[in-house]
């Protein structure tokens, strides 16, 4: 058994290297896509199984949809995003006015 490793990406040459990383964090980030497929697939899920108990949940479930869109080309139109951004607004105006608290969802 050998007591000290061989490292093999010191004896390689730059290019070889870099090859070798590159190789390595691609593998990571489909690695990471995999995994955000896996809980995007089951947030989905979860917010289709039932009925939304009352308007916080339904404009949350919007939320998701409509930031789905604004992550497509669609969406880049300046007009879009300006409706998008009011939409939100709304949604947190006429929530607040309800009493209802929307500290707890992640920022736009």
């Amino acid at each position: 058994m050998v007591e000290k490793t061989t490292d093999l990406d010191g004896r390689r040459g730059m290019a070889a290297q870099k090859a070798t990383e590159l190789r390595r964090l691609r593998i990571e980030v489909e690695n990471d896509q995999a995994a955000l497929r896996g809980r995007q697939a089951a947030l989905e899920k979860s917010l289709a199984a039932a009925p939304a108990g009352g308007w916080p949940e339904a404009a949350e479930k919007a939320r998701y949809l409509i930031g789905l869109f604004a992550e497509t080309l669609a969406a880049e139109d300046p007009r879009r995003q300006l409706l998008i951004k009011s939409l939100y607004a709304d949604f947190d105006r006429l929530l607040a006015a309800q009493g209802h608290d929307n500290d707890d969802r992640a920022p736009e």
